[in-house]
């Protein structure tokens, strides 16, 4: 740590950091929530609106595991206001947009900018946190990322109540707006441009990522994007990718990601785990919505409400699971966190048909519990095998699969609902048939959590039988 870091108040600095996270985790929730009015103000479909989503996450997924990389390079504070700049333009296109496909455009600049807010405030608190405190630091981040999570449904009902859905990007605006200004002020030294070599940004492999992950996004959206692409062909493409990927891995001098963290099993089932289980958080908040809007026929305020319950007890129970995993273990506390995922899962499939908005909050208060006792447990036993000089590495591993899942969720599981309704205009479908739909979704990421309790066994006792014996 530098005397010019250390000469800071670290408050300020670290209200800055929040405030950054939060701006970014709004600009993911307090989207979802507009999506059912989306589809009546541009007369689209659930599976064209859903890349009002979609967007930000994919632009999120690929640029993030780079931002830091690109921190060390351009300067720490010089990128999160230039982060900042980009937020609040792309929000000024969004609430401007005449059309749905410039709302999507401005939509994925933001997410360009969101993954900048993501990833630049763990790696300043790292440089101005001493290491004993910087678990604290973390934490805070990690509560202002759920608490953004929380106030975006909630804060887009009240918006959409008061005006119409631009509102909700004007406000993100504003928000990013004031952020601009803490940083500017707040971060004044201490942060400026490292010498680092253009080598260990990973040009090639970013490259292939992108297509990669924009191949998957248009593959799991169900043609929503316009493009005359069959899926087999951009999942063939998705593969290609992938392999090509790998070979650039191996090769390049400092990798995205670095194959050889992969190998061990530990790892990469607790990657793929991360993966199935934020699919399945991300679907709560952009299938819920239409389900609460077309089936129980709340209004939007009702809807942002009702959508904040379960961001607001992830928030609550974030620093209760770490204390439980710390207590009982990491395997034991993951197994408990995927067991009552699994039951909170099959609650949200049925009791709100028979119990209505009271049966929807019962379910969302179990189910999400066991995201958090999961996300705890699963991520303190990857980074329980990272060596010191690893651990940014396999934490950008983990933010690369959990947003790989969010997309997943935000495409792939909207499609699967929109399959089983029958038709994609769900605001003239029939009640009944959007409950069937909805039921027989959740039901289906139940199957996808037991999956993944399934890999969490395998991998636990694979790790038993490859450590050895001390009595031996």
């Amino acid at each position: 740590m530098t005397d010019a870091i250390q000469a800071q108040n670290p408050t300020p600095i670290l209200i800055t950091l929040a405030a950054a996270t939060l701006t970014a985790s709004l600009g993911i929730s307090i989207a979802a929530v507009l999506l059912p009015t989306l589809t009546r103000s541009f007369s689209a479909t659930l599976t064209e609106v859903q890349w009002v989503v979609l967007a930000y996450l994919t632009s999120v997924t690929i640029m993030v595991a780079s931002a830091g990389r690109f921190g060390d390079l351009f300067g720490h504070r010089r990128l999160l206001i230039s982060g900042l700049i980009v937020f609040i333009g792309a929000s000024v296109l969004s609430a401007t947009a005449p059309s749905l496909n410039l709302l999507i455009a401005g939509r994925a600049l933001q997410g360009l900018g969101g993954a900048i807010l993501i990833a630049l405030p763990m790696s300043i608190a790292r440089d101005l946190v001493p290491t004993e405190k910087l678990g604290t630091a973390m934490g805070l981040l990690g509560t202002t990322s759920a608490a953004g999570t929380a106030l975006g449904p909630s804060l887009g009902g009240i918006l959409l109540a008061m005006g119409s859905w631009r509102m909700a990007f004007w406000f993100l605006a504003g928000f990013a707006g004031v952020t601009l200004i803490l940083s500017v002020t707040s971060i004044t030294c201490g942060f400026e441009r490292k010498t680092v070599s253009f080598r260990e940004l990973d040009i090639p492999g970013t490259f292939v990522l992108v297509i990669a992950l924009a191949a998957y996004a248009l593959a799991t959206s169900d043609g929503a994007s316009g493009i005359s692409v069959s899926p087999g062909a951009l999942l063939l493409t998705v593969l290609i990718a992938i392999v090509i990927f790998v070979m650039v891995e191996t090769r390049v001098v400092s990798p995205l990601v670095p194959m050889k963290l992969l190998r061990d099993k530990r790892t990469s089932i607790g990657l793929v785990m991360n993966l199935l289980v934020s699919a399945i958080m991300m679907s709560t908040l952009v299938v819920g919505p239409f389900y609460l809007a077309f089936s129980l026929g709340l209004s939007d305020t009702l809807i942002g409400l009702v959508m904040a319950v379960g961001p607001l007890v992830a928030a609550l129970f974030g620093v209760p699971a770490g204390w439980v995993t710390d207590r009982v273990g990491v395997d034991r506390a993951m197994i408990v966190g995927l067991v009552q995922t699994t039951v909170g899962l099959l609650c949200l499939a049925y009791l709100p048909r028979y119990f209505g908005i009271g049966g929807y909050l019962t379910s969302l208060i179990m189910l999400t519990p066991g995201f958090q006792l999961f996300l705890a447990s699963n991520n303190t036993a990857v980074l329980l095998n990272a060596s010191k000089e690893q651990r940014g590495r396999f934490s950008g591993l983990l933010g690369l699969s959990r947003n790989l899942g969010l997309m997943t969720g935000a495409s792939a599981i909207p499609t699967l609902f929109v399959a089983i309704l029958g038709t994609g205009d769900t605001a003239s479908a029939p009640v009944a048939a959007v409950a069937h739909a909805f039921s027989m979704t959740f039901t289906a990421t139940a199957f996808l959590a037991l999956i993944a309790m399934g890999l969490s066994i395998w991998g636990q006792i694979r790790h038993t039988l490859e450590v050895p014996n001390p009595a031996e």
